[in-house]
Protein backbone atom coordinates (compact mmCIF):
# COMPACT_ATOMS: atom_id res chain seq x y z
CA UNK A 1 0.00 0.00 0.00
CA UNK A 2 1.80 3.41 -0.99
CA UNK A 3 2.45 6.04 1.16
CA UNK A 4 -0.37 8.67 1.93
CA UNK A 5 0.92 12.53 2.06
CA UNK A 6 -0.57 12.53 5.80
CA UNK A 7 1.61 9.65 7.12
CA UNK A 8 5.02 10.29 4.55
CA UNK A 9 6.96 11.75 6.95
CA UNK A 10 6.09 10.50 10.27
CA UNK A 11 9.40 8.69 12.04
CA UNK A 12 11.30 10.28 9.07
CA UNK A 13 14.56 12.73 9.62
CA UNK A 14 14.41 16.28 8.61
CA UNK A 15 17.15 18.49 8.43
CA UNK A 16 16.32 22.15 8.44
CA UNK A 17 19.53 24.78 8.07
CA UNK A 18 17.97 28.60 7.97
CA UNK A 19 15.42 26.49 10.33
CA UNK A 20 15.66 29.09 12.79
CA UNK A 21 13.16 31.42 11.81
CA UNK A 22 11.11 32.98 9.00
CA UNK A 23 10.68 30.28 5.95
CA UNK A 24 12.81 27.73 7.63
CA UNK A 25 11.35 27.75 11.35
CA UNK A 26 7.63 27.49 9.62
CA UNK A 27 8.88 24.23 7.42
CA UNK A 28 10.30 22.80 10.55
CA UNK A 29 6.80 23.30 12.61
CA UNK A 30 5.32 21.98 9.51
CA UNK A 31 7.43 18.71 9.08
CA UNK A 32 6.95 18.42 13.05
CA UNK A 33 3.32 18.30 13.10
CA UNK A 34 3.72 15.73 10.14
CA UNK A 35 5.68 13.61 12.49
CA UNK A 36 9.19 14.03 11.61
CA UNK A 37 11.87 14.33 14.10
CA UNK A 38 13.60 17.95 12.94
CA UNK A 39 16.76 19.44 13.47
CA UNK A 40 17.45 22.57 12.49
CA UNK A 41 20.58 24.80 12.36
CA UNK A 42 21.46 28.18 11.32
CA UNK A 43 24.51 30.49 12.02
CA UNK A 44 22.88 32.43 15.22
CA UNK A 45 23.38 30.58 18.71
CA UNK A 46 20.49 32.41 20.29
CA UNK A 47 18.07 32.07 17.71
CA UNK A 48 18.03 28.18 17.48
CA UNK A 49 17.33 28.33 21.12
CA UNK A 50 14.09 30.66 20.84
CA UNK A 51 13.15 28.23 18.32
CA UNK A 52 13.04 25.49 20.03
CA UNK A 53 11.27 26.52 22.67
CA UNK A 54 8.10 26.90 20.13
CA UNK A 55 9.17 23.75 18.18
CA UNK A 56 7.84 20.22 19.46
CA UNK A 57 9.45 17.90 22.22
CA UNK A 58 12.09 15.82 20.16
CA UNK A 59 12.99 18.34 17.80
CA UNK A 60 16.66 19.52 18.03
CA UNK A 61 19.38 22.13 16.78
CA UNK A 62 22.97 23.57 16.20
CA UNK A 63 24.90 26.85 15.42
CA UNK A 64 26.69 26.12 11.98
CA UNK A 65 27.73 28.74 10.09
CA UNK A 66 27.16 28.79 6.34
CA UNK A 67 29.30 30.76 5.11
CA UNK A 68 31.98 28.28 5.97
CA UNK A 69 32.47 25.16 4.25
CA UNK A 70 33.86 23.31 6.99
CA UNK A 71 31.80 23.99 9.01
CA UNK A 72 29.04 22.68 6.91
CA UNK A 73 31.16 19.52 6.22
CA UNK A 74 31.81 19.13 9.92
CA UNK A 75 27.93 19.18 10.51
CA UNK A 76 26.76 17.04 8.26
CA UNK A 77 29.92 14.70 9.69
CA UNK A 78 28.49 13.93 12.92
CA UNK A 79 24.42 14.41 11.91
CA UNK A 80 23.87 10.74 11.10
CA UNK A 81 21.66 9.61 8.33
CA UNK A 82 18.39 11.23 7.89
CA UNK A 83 16.05 11.52 4.74
CA UNK A 84 14.96 14.97 3.96
CA UNK A 85 17.71 18.54 3.74
CA UNK A 86 15.48 21.45 3.35
CA UNK A 87 17.92 24.72 2.99
CA UNK A 88 16.18 28.36 3.49
CA UNK A 89 19.35 29.98 4.85
CA UNK A 90 19.65 33.48 3.55
CA UNK A 91 21.24 37.04 4.69
CA UNK A 92 18.76 40.68 4.89
CA UNK A 93 17.38 41.22 1.47
CA UNK A 94 18.68 44.27 0.13
CA UNK A 95 18.09 45.95 -3.13
CA UNK A 96 20.51 48.30 -5.25
CA UNK A 97 20.60 48.79 -8.95
CA UNK A 98 23.62 48.38 -10.89
CA UNK A 99 25.36 51.55 -10.72
CA UNK A 100 25.20 51.58 -6.99
CA UNK A 101 26.68 47.49 -6.19
CA UNK A 102 29.72 47.12 -4.67
CA UNK A 103 31.27 44.66 -6.56
CA UNK A 104 32.85 42.93 -3.64
CA UNK A 105 30.05 43.20 -1.37
CA UNK A 106 27.67 41.97 -4.28
CA UNK A 107 29.63 38.36 -3.90
CA UNK A 108 29.49 37.96 -0.36
CA UNK A 109 25.37 37.88 -1.07
CA UNK A 110 25.49 34.58 -2.98
CA UNK A 111 28.21 32.88 0.36
CA UNK A 112 25.17 31.80 2.17
CA UNK A 113 22.43 31.29 -0.52
CA UNK A 114 24.18 29.60 -3.42
CA UNK A 115 27.82 28.63 -1.67
CA UNK A 116 25.79 27.40 1.34
CA UNK A 117 23.48 25.43 -0.29
CA UNK A 118 26.18 23.64 -3.06
CA UNK A 119 27.96 22.93 0.29
CA UNK A 120 24.92 21.45 2.42
CA UNK A 121 23.96 19.30 -0.71
CA UNK A 122 27.34 17.97 -1.41
CA UNK A 123 28.17 16.78 2.35
CA UNK A 124 24.08 15.99 3.59
CA UNK A 125 24.17 13.93 -0.08
CA UNK A 126 26.12 10.84 1.25
CA UNK A 127 23.70 10.84 4.48
CA UNK A 128 20.29 10.78 2.78
CA UNK A 129 18.40 7.69 3.49
CA UNK A 130 16.34 5.75 0.12
CA UNK A 131 13.53 7.88 -0.70
CA UNK A 132 15.05 10.87 0.44
CA UNK A 133 15.06 14.61 -0.52
CA UNK A 134 16.76 17.70 -0.96
CA UNK A 135 15.21 21.06 -1.59
CA UNK A 136 16.87 24.50 -2.08
CA UNK A 137 15.03 28.11 -1.84
CA UNK A 138 15.06 30.33 -5.43
CA UNK A 139 13.01 33.49 -5.94
CA UNK A 140 10.78 34.71 -8.66
CA UNK A 141 13.26 37.01 -9.15
CA UNK A 142 14.77 34.52 -11.26
CA UNK A 143 11.63 34.39 -13.61
CA UNK A 144 10.09 38.26 -13.28
CA UNK A 145 13.22 40.86 -11.68
CA UNK A 146 12.55 44.36 -11.26
CA UNK A 147 14.65 46.77 -11.52
CA UNK A 148 17.56 46.79 -8.72
CA UNK A 149 17.11 42.92 -8.50
CA UNK A 150 20.60 41.75 -10.59
CA UNK A 151 22.16 40.01 -7.45
CA UNK A 152 18.72 38.59 -6.49
CA UNK A 153 17.91 37.15 -10.23
CA UNK A 154 21.19 36.00 -10.45
CA UNK A 155 21.35 33.88 -7.45
CA UNK A 156 18.23 32.39 -8.21
CA UNK A 157 18.71 31.75 -11.11
CA UNK A 158 21.85 29.50 -9.95
CA UNK A 159 20.04 27.74 -7.76
CA UNK A 160 17.53 26.80 -9.91
CA UNK A 161 20.48 25.56 -12.38
CA UNK A 162 21.70 23.68 -9.60
CA UNK A 163 18.61 21.90 -8.67
CA UNK A 164 18.44 20.24 -12.52
CA UNK A 165 22.26 19.32 -12.49
CA UNK A 166 21.67 17.44 -9.13
CA UNK A 167 18.84 15.36 -9.64
CA UNK A 168 20.51 14.29 -12.79
CA UNK A 169 23.89 13.39 -10.32
CA UNK A 170 22.37 12.60 -7.44
CA UNK A 171 19.44 10.15 -8.83
CA UNK A 172 17.34 8.86 -7.08
CA UNK A 173 17.44 11.31 -4.38
CA UNK A 174 15.01 13.87 -5.19
CA UNK A 175 16.41 17.49 -6.03
CA UNK A 176 14.39 19.94 -5.98
CA UNK A 177 13.00 24.82 -5.25
CA UNK A 178 10.50 26.34 -3.71
CA UNK A 179 10.72 29.61 -6.10
CA UNK A 180 8.79 32.08 -3.66
CA UNK A 181 7.31 35.51 -3.93
CA UNK A 182 7.27 38.44 -1.82
CA UNK A 183 7.30 36.55 1.81
CA UNK A 184 6.90 38.68 4.84
CA UNK A 185 9.75 37.20 6.87
CA UNK A 186 12.60 38.81 8.76
CA UNK A 187 14.52 38.71 6.09
CA UNK A 188 13.40 42.17 5.06
CA UNK A 189 14.17 43.86 8.49
CA UNK A 190 17.25 45.69 7.15
CA UNK A 191 14.73 48.06 5.40
CA UNK A 192 12.62 50.75 7.88
CA UNK A 193 10.33 49.10 9.07
CA UNK A 194 7.70 51.90 6.98
CA UNK A 195 9.71 51.04 3.78
CA UNK A 196 8.88 47.65 4.42
CA UNK A 197 5.10 47.83 5.03
CA UNK A 198 4.66 49.79 2.14
CA UNK A 199 6.48 47.39 0.18
CA UNK A 200 4.09 44.65 1.49
CA UNK A 201 1.05 47.08 0.52
CA UNK A 202 1.63 47.99 -2.59
CA UNK A 203 2.90 44.85 -3.76
CA UNK A 204 0.09 42.73 -2.20
CA UNK A 205 -1.86 45.27 -3.99
CA UNK A 206 -0.79 44.21 -7.29
CA UNK A 207 -1.04 40.66 -6.60
CA UNK A 208 -3.60 38.15 -8.27
CA UNK A 209 -4.41 37.48 -4.49
CA UNK A 210 -4.05 40.41 -3.06
CA UNK A 211 -1.63 40.00 -0.56
CA UNK A 212 2.13 39.16 0.03
CA UNK A 213 3.10 35.56 1.37
CA UNK A 214 3.39 34.39 4.42
CA UNK A 215 5.95 31.87 5.78
CA UNK A 216 3.62 28.86 6.39
CA UNK A 217 2.57 29.52 2.46
CA UNK A 218 5.86 28.22 1.60
CA UNK A 219 6.10 25.97 4.49
CA UNK A 220 3.48 24.05 2.98
CA UNK A 221 5.37 24.23 -0.18
CA UNK A 222 8.09 22.29 1.17
CA UNK A 223 5.86 19.84 3.21
CA UNK A 224 4.75 18.68 -0.82
CA UNK A 225 8.14 18.44 -1.93
CA UNK A 226 9.00 16.02 0.75
CA UNK A 227 6.12 14.02 0.69
CA UNK A 228 5.62 13.38 -2.76
CA UNK A 229 7.89 10.61 -4.53
CA UNK A 230 7.90 11.23 -8.33
CA UNK A 231 8.98 14.79 -9.17
CA UNK A 232 12.79 15.57 -9.07
CA UNK A 233 14.72 18.45 -10.62
CA UNK A 234 11.77 20.97 -10.36
CA UNK A 235 11.17 24.45 -9.30
CA UNK A 236 7.63 24.94 -7.46
CA UNK A 237 6.09 28.43 -7.19
CA UNK A 238 4.55 30.01 -4.21
CA UNK A 239 4.05 33.45 -5.11
CA UNK A 240 0.07 34.82 -5.29
CA UNK A 241 1.04 34.74 -8.84
CA UNK A 242 3.46 37.39 -9.23
CA UNK A 243 5.00 36.28 -12.41
CA UNK A 244 1.26 36.70 -13.96
CA UNK A 245 1.25 39.78 -13.86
Amino acid sequence: METTFSTALKNRRVIVLGGSSGIGLATAHAAAEAGAEVVIASSNAMRIEQALKTLPGGCSGEAVNLNDETAIQQFFGHAGSFDHLVYTAGENLTLNHLSGTNLSEAQHFFSIRYWGALAAVKYASPNINAGGSISLTSGTASIRPGAGWALASSICGAVEGLIKAMAVELAPIRVNCVVPGVIRTNLWDAMRQTDRDAMYEYLGNQLLLKRVGEAQDVARGFLYLMEQSFGTGQSLLIDGGTVLV
